[in-house]
Protein backbone atom coordinates (compact mmCIF):
# COMPACT_ATOMS: atom_id res chain seq x y z
CA UNK A 1 0.00 0.00 0.00
CA UNK A 2 2.93 2.33 0.69
CA UNK A 3 4.22 1.82 -2.84
CA UNK A 4 0.81 2.53 -4.34
CA UNK A 5 0.42 5.71 -2.30
CA UNK A 6 3.93 6.81 -3.24
CA UNK A 7 3.18 6.09 -6.90
CA UNK A 8 0.07 8.28 -6.77
CA UNK A 9 1.84 11.11 -4.95
CA UNK A 10 4.84 10.99 -7.29
CA UNK A 11 2.59 10.86 -10.36
CA UNK A 12 0.92 14.10 -9.28
CA UNK A 13 4.33 15.60 -8.46
CA UNK A 14 5.76 14.64 -11.86
CA UNK A 15 2.73 16.10 -13.67
CA UNK A 16 2.95 19.31 -11.64
CA UNK A 17 6.70 19.57 -12.30
CA UNK A 18 6.21 19.05 -16.03
CA UNK A 19 3.39 21.60 -16.13
CA UNK A 20 5.76 24.10 -14.52
CA UNK A 21 9.06 23.27 -16.23
CA UNK A 22 7.87 22.75 -19.82
CA UNK A 23 6.22 26.19 -20.13
CA UNK A 24 9.21 27.73 -18.35
CA UNK A 25 11.65 26.15 -20.81
CA UNK A 26 9.49 27.14 -23.77
CA UNK A 27 9.16 30.69 -22.47
CA UNK A 28 12.94 31.01 -22.17
CA UNK A 29 13.41 29.66 -25.71
CA UNK A 30 10.98 32.24 -27.07
CA UNK A 31 12.51 34.97 -24.94
CA UNK A 32 16.00 34.14 -26.19
CA UNK A 33 14.71 34.30 -29.78
CA UNK A 34 13.18 37.72 -29.05
CA UNK A 35 16.47 38.87 -27.53
CA UNK A 36 18.36 37.71 -30.62
CA UNK A 37 15.85 39.56 -32.81
CA UNK A 38 16.38 42.80 -30.87
CA UNK A 39 20.16 42.46 -31.09
CA UNK A 40 20.25 41.83 -34.84
CA UNK A 41 17.37 44.05 -35.87
CA UNK A 42 19.30 47.20 -34.95
CA UNK A 43 22.06 46.10 -37.31
CA UNK A 44 19.54 45.35 -40.06
CA UNK A 45 18.09 48.86 -39.56
CA UNK A 46 21.60 50.34 -39.91
CA UNK A 47 22.15 48.47 -43.17
CA UNK A 48 18.71 49.61 -44.40
CA UNK A 49 19.66 53.26 -43.65
CA UNK A 50 22.92 52.82 -45.52
CA UNK A 51 21.09 51.26 -48.48
CA UNK A 52 18.53 54.07 -48.45
CA UNK A 53 21.35 56.66 -48.75
CA UNK A 54 23.05 54.98 -51.70
CA UNK A 55 23.27 57.54 -54.48
CA UNK A 56 26.74 57.15 -55.92
CA UNK A 57 29.19 54.30 -56.51
CA UNK A 58 31.06 55.47 -53.40
CA UNK A 59 27.92 54.97 -51.29
CA UNK A 60 27.46 51.47 -52.71
CA UNK A 61 31.11 50.66 -51.97
CA UNK A 62 30.64 51.80 -48.35
CA UNK A 63 27.54 49.56 -47.99
CA UNK A 64 29.39 46.61 -49.49
CA UNK A 65 32.35 47.09 -47.14
CA UNK A 66 30.10 47.36 -44.07
CA UNK A 67 28.13 44.21 -44.90
CA UNK A 68 31.34 42.29 -45.69
CA UNK A 69 32.93 43.23 -42.35
CA UNK A 70 29.72 42.28 -40.51
CA UNK A 71 29.46 38.94 -42.30
CA UNK A 72 33.07 38.12 -41.55
CA UNK A 73 32.80 39.14 -37.88
CA UNK A 74 29.56 37.33 -37.01
CA UNK A 75 29.50 34.52 -39.61
CA UNK A 76 26.22 35.96 -40.87
CA UNK A 77 24.98 36.75 -44.38
CA UNK A 78 23.53 40.03 -45.64
CA UNK A 79 21.57 40.45 -48.86
CA UNK A 80 20.15 43.79 -50.04
CA UNK A 81 17.49 43.61 -52.78
CA UNK A 82 15.57 46.22 -54.70
CA UNK A 83 11.81 46.39 -55.15
CA UNK A 84 11.98 43.88 -58.00
CA UNK A 85 13.84 41.33 -55.83
CA UNK A 86 17.14 41.77 -57.66
CA UNK A 87 20.29 41.55 -55.53
CA UNK A 88 21.99 44.86 -54.91
CA UNK A 89 24.59 43.76 -52.33
CA UNK A 90 25.53 40.29 -51.04
CA UNK A 91 27.94 39.33 -48.26
CA UNK A 92 28.60 36.09 -46.39
CA UNK A 93 29.01 32.41 -47.20
CA UNK A 94 27.94 29.02 -45.83
CA UNK A 95 24.56 28.06 -44.38
CA UNK A 96 23.72 31.67 -43.53
CA UNK A 97 24.21 32.69 -47.17
CA UNK A 98 21.99 29.83 -48.29
CA UNK A 99 19.26 30.90 -45.86
CA UNK A 100 19.54 34.51 -47.07
CA UNK A 101 19.31 33.40 -50.70
CA UNK A 102 16.22 31.38 -49.92
CA UNK A 103 14.63 34.43 -48.30
CA UNK A 104 15.65 36.58 -51.30
CA UNK A 105 13.90 34.09 -53.59
CA UNK A 106 10.68 34.69 -51.70
CA UNK A 107 10.60 31.55 -49.55
CA UNK A 108 8.80 32.17 -46.25
CA UNK A 109 7.38 35.55 -47.33
CA UNK A 110 10.02 37.56 -45.46
CA UNK A 111 11.13 39.51 -48.58
CA UNK A 112 7.59 40.34 -49.69
CA UNK A 113 6.68 41.42 -46.15
CA UNK A 114 9.69 43.75 -46.01
CA UNK A 115 8.92 45.22 -49.46
CA UNK A 116 5.52 46.24 -48.13
CA UNK A 117 7.20 48.20 -45.34
CA UNK A 118 6.84 45.70 -42.49
CA UNK A 119 9.79 44.56 -40.43
CA UNK A 120 10.24 41.03 -39.00
CA UNK A 121 8.52 41.12 -35.62
CA UNK A 122 9.37 37.64 -34.29
CA UNK A 123 11.69 34.71 -34.83
CA UNK A 124 10.88 31.03 -34.39
CA UNK A 125 11.55 29.64 -30.86
CA UNK A 126 15.12 28.47 -30.44
CA UNK A 127 15.76 24.89 -29.37
CA UNK A 128 19.12 23.26 -28.59
CA UNK A 129 18.77 21.27 -31.81
CA UNK A 130 17.73 24.13 -34.11
CA UNK A 131 17.14 26.05 -36.19
CA UNK A 132 20.78 26.66 -37.06
CA UNK A 133 20.08 29.95 -38.82
CA UNK A 134 17.29 32.51 -38.62
CA UNK A 135 16.47 35.22 -41.17
CA UNK A 136 15.02 38.63 -40.48
CA UNK A 137 14.09 41.32 -43.02
CA UNK A 138 14.03 45.11 -42.78
CA UNK A 139 12.54 47.47 -45.39
CA UNK A 140 14.75 50.09 -47.06
CA UNK A 141 12.90 53.35 -46.68
CA UNK A 142 9.54 53.97 -45.08
CA UNK A 143 5.87 54.00 -46.07
CA UNK A 144 5.41 54.77 -49.78
CA UNK A 145 9.16 55.32 -50.25
CA UNK A 146 10.16 51.66 -49.75
CA UNK A 147 12.97 51.06 -52.18
CA UNK A 148 14.06 47.53 -51.28
CA UNK A 149 14.77 45.21 -48.35
CA UNK A 150 17.69 44.03 -46.23
CA UNK A 151 17.73 40.26 -45.50
CA UNK A 152 19.93 39.30 -42.57
CA UNK A 153 20.69 35.60 -41.96
CA UNK A 154 22.08 35.10 -38.42
CA UNK A 155 23.64 31.89 -36.97
CA UNK A 156 22.00 30.80 -33.71
CA UNK A 157 24.79 28.69 -32.22
CA UNK A 158 25.43 30.98 -29.23
CA UNK A 159 21.72 31.49 -28.57
CA UNK A 160 21.03 27.76 -28.80
CA UNK A 161 23.89 27.11 -26.39
CA UNK A 162 22.29 29.53 -23.93
CA UNK A 163 18.97 27.70 -24.34
CA UNK A 164 20.64 24.33 -23.77
CA UNK A 165 22.36 25.57 -20.59
CA UNK A 166 19.15 27.08 -19.25
CA UNK A 167 17.19 23.92 -20.08
CA UNK A 168 19.83 21.83 -18.30
CA UNK A 169 19.48 24.03 -15.22
CA UNK A 170 15.70 23.71 -15.37
CA UNK A 171 16.00 19.93 -15.74
CA UNK A 172 18.44 19.73 -12.83
CA UNK A 173 16.09 21.81 -10.73
CA UNK A 174 13.20 19.55 -11.69
CA UNK A 175 15.17 16.42 -10.74
CA UNK A 176 16.18 17.97 -7.42
CA UNK A 177 12.58 18.98 -6.79
CA UNK A 178 11.37 15.47 -7.62
CA UNK A 179 13.98 13.95 -5.30
CA UNK A 180 12.93 16.27 -2.49
CA UNK A 181 9.28 15.53 -3.22
CA UNK A 182 9.99 11.79 -3.15
CA UNK A 183 11.59 12.10 0.29
CA UNK A 184 8.70 14.18 1.57
CA UNK A 185 6.15 11.81 0.00
CA UNK A 186 7.89 8.80 1.56
CA UNK A 187 7.75 10.46 4.97
CA UNK A 188 4.11 11.38 4.51
CA UNK A 189 3.25 7.88 3.30
CA UNK A 190 4.96 6.28 6.31
CA UNK A 191 3.24 8.72 8.63
CA UNK A 192 -0.16 8.07 7.07
CA UNK A 193 0.13 4.31 6.76
CA UNK A 194 1.92 3.43 9.96
CA UNK A 195 -1.37 3.13 11.90
CA UNK A 196 -2.81 1.11 8.99
CA UNK A 197 0.11 -1.34 9.12
CA UNK A 198 -0.22 -1.65 12.88
CA UNK A 199 -3.95 -2.26 12.53
CA UNK A 200 -3.33 -4.84 9.81
CA UNK A 201 -0.85 -6.73 12.00
CA UNK A 202 -3.16 -6.60 15.01
CA UNK A 203 -6.14 -7.84 12.96
CA UNK A 204 -4.01 -10.66 11.56
CA UNK A 205 -2.92 -11.72 15.05
CA UNK A 206 -6.48 -11.44 16.32
CA UNK A 207 -7.77 -13.55 13.42
CA UNK A 208 -5.07 -16.15 14.18
CA UNK A 209 -6.51 -16.53 17.66
CA UNK A 210 -4.28 -14.23 19.72
CA UNK A 211 -6.87 -12.41 21.80
CA UNK A 212 -4.17 -10.30 23.43
CA UNK A 213 -3.36 -8.57 20.11
CA UNK A 214 -3.56 -4.79 20.48
CA UNK A 215 -2.39 -1.72 18.57
CA UNK A 216 0.18 0.39 20.40
CA UNK A 217 -1.18 3.92 20.69
CA UNK A 218 1.93 6.09 20.36
CA UNK A 219 0.21 9.09 18.79
CA UNK A 220 1.56 8.55 15.26
CA UNK A 221 -0.55 9.10 12.16
CA UNK A 222 -3.44 11.41 11.35
CA UNK A 223 -6.14 11.99 14.00
CA UNK A 224 -8.74 9.90 12.16
CA UNK A 225 -6.50 6.83 12.14
CA UNK A 226 -5.47 7.36 15.76
CA UNK A 227 -9.14 7.39 16.66
CA UNK A 228 -9.67 4.21 14.61
CA UNK A 229 -6.77 2.62 16.49
CA UNK A 230 -8.38 3.40 19.83
CA UNK A 231 -11.72 2.03 18.65
CA UNK A 232 -10.02 -1.16 17.46
CA UNK A 233 -8.40 -1.68 20.85
CA UNK A 234 -11.76 -1.15 22.53
CA UNK A 235 -13.37 -3.66 20.18
CA UNK A 236 -10.56 -6.18 20.74
CA UNK A 237 -11.00 -5.85 24.51
CA UNK A 238 -14.74 -6.48 24.19
CA UNK A 239 -14.24 -9.48 21.88
CA UNK A 240 -11.56 -10.96 24.13
CA UNK A 241 -13.71 -10.49 27.20
CA UNK A 242 -16.74 -12.09 25.50
CA UNK A 243 -14.80 -15.07 24.18
CA UNK A 244 -13.00 -15.43 27.49
CA UNK A 245 -16.31 -15.62 29.33
CA UNK A 246 -17.58 -18.25 26.91
CA UNK A 247 -14.44 -20.35 27.31
CA UNK A 248 -14.53 -19.96 31.07
CA UNK A 249 -18.16 -21.10 31.08
CA UNK A 250 -17.33 -24.17 28.99
CA UNK A 251 -14.34 -25.02 31.17
CA UNK A 252 -16.23 -24.43 34.43
CA UNK A 253 -19.28 -26.37 33.26
CA UNK A 254 -17.14 -29.28 32.06
CA UNK A 255 -15.13 -29.30 35.27
CA UNK A 256 -18.21 -29.10 37.51
CA UNK A 257 -19.92 -31.91 35.61
CA UNK A 258 -16.96 -34.27 35.77
CA UNK A 259 -17.26 -34.97 39.50
CA UNK A 260 -20.97 -35.97 39.56
CA UNK A 261 -20.47 -37.84 36.30
CA UNK A 262 -17.54 -39.79 37.74
CA UNK A 263 -19.67 -40.60 40.77
CA UNK A 264 -22.49 -41.75 38.49
CA UNK A 265 -20.15 -44.02 36.52
CA UNK A 266 -18.77 -45.49 39.78
CA UNK A 267 -22.27 -46.14 41.09
CA UNK A 268 -23.29 -47.83 37.83
CA UNK A 269 -20.24 -50.05 38.04
CA UNK A 270 -21.03 -50.92 41.66
CA UNK A 271 -24.61 -51.77 40.80
CA UNK A 272 -23.66 -54.04 37.92
CA UNK A 273 -23.13 -57.24 40.03
CA UNK A 274 -26.61 -56.84 41.51
CA UNK A 275 -28.42 -56.55 38.18
CA UNK A 276 -30.00 -59.81 37.11
CA UNK A 277 -29.27 -61.20 33.67
CA UNK A 278 -31.81 -60.21 31.05
CA UNK A 279 -33.11 -56.94 29.59
CA UNK A 280 -32.08 -55.03 32.71
CA UNK A 281 -28.45 -56.10 32.36
CA UNK A 282 -28.42 -54.91 28.71
CA UNK A 283 -29.92 -51.51 29.55
CA UNK A 284 -27.50 -51.15 32.44
CA UNK A 285 -24.57 -51.75 30.09
CA UNK A 286 -25.93 -49.15 27.64
CA UNK A 287 -26.35 -46.61 30.43
CA UNK A 288 -22.77 -47.23 31.59
CA UNK A 289 -21.46 -46.80 28.01
CA UNK A 290 -23.31 -43.52 27.58
CA UNK A 291 -21.99 -42.25 30.93
CA UNK A 292 -18.43 -43.10 29.93
CA UNK A 293 -18.96 -41.46 26.52
CA UNK A 294 -20.22 -38.32 28.26
CA UNK A 295 -17.16 -38.36 30.51
CA UNK A 296 -14.91 -38.58 27.43
CA UNK A 297 -16.81 -35.68 25.86
CA UNK A 298 -16.28 -33.49 28.94
CA UNK A 299 -12.57 -34.33 28.92
CA UNK A 300 -12.43 -33.19 25.28
CA UNK A 301 -14.21 -29.93 26.08
CA UNK A 302 -11.78 -29.23 28.90
CA UNK A 303 -8.82 -29.90 26.62
CA UNK A 304 -10.27 -27.64 23.93
CA UNK A 305 -10.89 -24.86 26.46
CA UNK A 306 -7.28 -25.09 27.66
CA UNK A 307 -5.97 -24.84 24.09
CA UNK A 308 -8.24 -21.90 23.20
CA UNK A 309 -7.21 -19.98 26.30
CA UNK A 310 -3.94 -19.23 24.50
CA UNK A 311 -1.83 -19.08 27.66
CA UNK A 312 1.12 -20.98 26.16
CA UNK A 313 3.60 -19.29 23.83
CA UNK A 314 4.98 -20.99 20.67
CA UNK A 315 8.42 -22.50 21.11
CA UNK A 316 11.00 -24.39 19.08
CA UNK A 317 10.75 -28.18 18.97
CA UNK A 318 12.23 -31.17 17.13
CA UNK A 319 9.28 -32.49 15.13
CA UNK A 320 11.06 -35.56 13.73
CA UNK A 321 12.04 -36.82 17.21
CA UNK A 322 8.55 -36.19 18.61
CA UNK A 323 6.98 -38.07 15.70
CA UNK A 324 9.21 -41.13 16.15
CA UNK A 325 8.55 -41.18 19.90
CA UNK A 326 4.78 -41.09 19.40
CA UNK A 327 4.89 -43.74 16.68
CA UNK A 328 6.92 -45.96 19.02
CA UNK A 329 4.32 -45.42 21.78
CA UNK A 330 1.38 -46.21 19.47
CA UNK A 331 2.91 -49.27 17.81
CA UNK A 332 1.52 -51.77 20.43
CA UNK A 333 -1.98 -50.31 20.02
CA UNK A 334 -1.84 -50.69 16.23
CA UNK A 335 -0.37 -54.18 16.53
CA UNK A 336 -3.24 -55.26 18.81
CA UNK A 337 -5.73 -53.87 16.29
CA UNK A 338 -4.12 -55.76 13.40
CA UNK A 339 -2.82 -52.56 11.72
CA UNK A 340 0.60 -51.80 10.25
CA UNK A 341 2.17 -48.52 11.40
CA UNK A 342 5.28 -47.16 9.65
CA UNK A 343 7.26 -43.92 9.80
CA UNK A 344 9.62 -42.32 7.27
CA UNK A 345 11.65 -39.15 7.15
CA UNK A 346 14.73 -37.78 8.92
CA UNK A 347 15.19 -39.13 12.47
CA UNK A 348 15.84 -35.60 13.80
CA UNK A 349 16.61 -32.07 12.70
CA UNK A 350 13.12 -31.02 11.55
CA UNK A 351 12.76 -28.05 13.86
CA UNK A 352 9.53 -26.05 13.91
CA UNK A 353 7.70 -23.54 16.08
CA UNK A 354 4.40 -24.32 17.77
CA UNK A 355 2.69 -24.76 21.09
CA UNK A 356 4.60 -26.96 23.54
CA UNK A 357 4.67 -30.56 22.22
CA UNK A 358 2.28 -29.55 19.43
CA UNK A 359 3.56 -32.22 17.03
CA UNK A 360 3.18 -34.99 19.59
CA UNK A 361 -0.28 -33.93 20.77
CA UNK A 362 -1.60 -33.52 17.24
CA UNK A 363 -0.07 -36.83 16.12
CA UNK A 364 -1.78 -38.56 19.07
CA UNK A 365 -5.16 -37.33 17.81
CA UNK A 366 -4.43 -38.39 14.22
CA UNK A 367 -3.19 -41.86 15.19
CA UNK A 368 -6.14 -42.32 17.55
CA UNK A 369 -8.52 -41.61 14.67
CA UNK A 370 -6.63 -44.00 12.39
CA UNK A 371 -6.75 -46.78 15.01
CA UNK A 372 -10.52 -46.28 15.33
CA UNK A 373 -11.57 -46.03 11.70
CA UNK A 374 -9.09 -48.13 9.68
CA UNK A 375 -10.20 -51.80 9.44
CA UNK A 376 -7.92 -54.63 10.57
CA UNK A 377 -5.25 -55.45 8.03
CA UNK A 378 -4.90 -51.82 6.98
CA UNK A 379 -1.76 -49.73 6.80
CA UNK A 380 -1.00 -46.30 8.30
CA UNK A 381 2.07 -44.34 7.21
CA UNK A 382 3.57 -41.31 8.98
CA UNK A 383 5.99 -39.20 6.94
CA UNK A 384 7.87 -35.99 7.78
CA UNK A 385 9.75 -33.49 5.55
CA UNK A 386 10.51 -29.87 4.80
CA UNK A 387 8.13 -28.36 2.25
CA UNK A 388 8.72 -25.44 -0.10
CA UNK A 389 12.47 -25.07 0.47
CA UNK A 390 12.09 -24.90 4.21
CA UNK A 391 8.92 -22.80 4.29
CA UNK A 392 7.07 -25.34 6.47
CA UNK A 393 7.61 -28.58 8.40
CA UNK A 394 5.07 -31.20 7.28
CA UNK A 395 3.85 -34.28 9.14
CA UNK A 396 1.60 -36.48 6.99
CA UNK A 397 -0.55 -39.33 8.33
CA UNK A 398 -2.08 -41.42 5.55
CA UNK A 399 -4.06 -44.68 5.68
CA UNK A 400 -5.56 -47.08 3.15
CA UNK A 401 -8.92 -47.39 4.88
CA UNK A 402 -12.36 -46.63 3.42
CA UNK A 403 -11.74 -42.88 3.66
CA UNK A 404 -14.33 -40.10 3.67
CA UNK A 405 -16.12 -38.50 0.67
CA UNK A 406 -14.31 -35.40 -0.54
CA UNK A 407 -17.25 -33.06 0.12
CA UNK A 408 -17.13 -34.07 3.81
CA UNK A 409 -13.42 -33.32 4.34
CA UNK A 410 -14.02 -29.77 5.69
CA UNK A 411 -16.48 -31.18 8.24
CA UNK A 412 -13.83 -33.36 9.88
CA UNK A 413 -12.15 -30.35 11.52
CA UNK A 414 -15.38 -29.02 13.04
CA UNK A 415 -16.35 -29.68 16.63
CA UNK A 416 -18.59 -32.69 17.21
CA UNK A 417 -18.61 -33.35 13.43
CA UNK A 418 -18.37 -36.99 12.31
CA UNK A 419 -18.73 -38.68 8.96
CA UNK A 420 -22.16 -40.31 8.46
CA UNK A 421 -20.59 -43.77 8.24
CA UNK A 422 -18.76 -43.38 11.57
CA UNK A 423 -21.60 -42.30 13.85
CA UNK A 424 -21.48 -45.55 15.82
CA UNK A 425 -17.73 -45.48 16.42
CA UNK A 426 -16.73 -44.56 19.95
CA UNK A 427 -15.49 -40.96 20.31
CA UNK A 428 -16.56 -37.38 21.00
CA UNK A 429 -15.90 -35.80 17.60
CA UNK A 430 -13.47 -33.33 19.16
CA UNK A 431 -10.12 -34.97 18.39
CA UNK A 432 -9.41 -33.34 15.03
CA UNK A 433 -10.96 -30.05 16.18
CA UNK A 434 -8.57 -29.92 19.13
CA UNK A 435 -5.64 -30.86 16.88
CA UNK A 436 -6.59 -28.11 14.41
CA UNK A 437 -6.85 -25.56 17.22
CA UNK A 438 -3.40 -26.55 18.54
CA UNK A 439 -1.93 -26.20 15.05
CA UNK A 440 -3.52 -22.79 14.37
CA UNK A 441 -2.57 -21.43 17.80
CA UNK A 442 1.06 -22.11 16.92
CA UNK A 443 0.87 -20.55 13.45
CA UNK A 444 0.29 -23.82 11.55
CA UNK A 445 -2.67 -25.63 10.07
CA UNK A 446 -4.22 -29.04 9.34
CA UNK A 447 -5.16 -30.11 5.80
CA UNK A 448 -7.44 -33.07 5.06
CA UNK A 449 -7.37 -34.78 1.66
CA UNK A 450 -7.98 -38.13 0.01
CA UNK A 451 -5.19 -40.69 -0.07
CA UNK A 452 -4.27 -42.59 -3.23
CA UNK A 453 -5.62 -45.09 -4.13
CA UNK A 454 -7.93 -45.12 -1.09
CA UNK A 455 -8.11 -43.82 2.43
CA UNK A 456 -7.57 -40.49 4.12
CA UNK A 457 -4.52 -38.25 4.50
CA UNK A 458 -4.10 -35.50 7.10
CA UNK A 459 -1.15 -33.08 6.88
CA UNK A 460 0.13 -30.96 9.74
CA UNK A 461 2.09 -27.88 8.62
CA UNK A 462 4.10 -25.92 11.18
CA UNK A 463 6.29 -22.86 10.57
CA UNK A 464 10.02 -23.68 10.67
CA UNK A 465 12.10 -22.58 13.62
Amino acid sequence: MTRRLLAVLMAFTVVATLLLCVPLADAYARGRAAQLLLQRRSEAVRFADLADRVRTPADRAELTAETARYAQLYGAAVVVVDTAGATVVRAGTGPAAAAASAARAGEGGLRDRALTGRSTDRLPPLRPWGPGTVVLAEPVGRDERVGGAVLLAVPTRAARRDVAVRWALIAAGAVAALAAAALVAAGIARWLLRPVRELDGAVERLAAGSLRARVVSDGGGPPELRRLRRHFNTMAEAVAESIGRQREFVADASHQLRNPLATLVLQLENVEPHVLPGPGRVEHARALDEAERLEELLDGLLALARVESGTAEPQEQDVARAVRERVRAWSPVFGAAGLELSVSGPPEGLRARGLPDAAGRILDALLDNAAKFVPAGGRVEVRTWYAGDGEAVVVRVADDGPGVPEDQHPLLLRRFARAPGHQNVRGSGLGLAIADEIARAGGGRLDVSANTPSGLAVELRLPPA
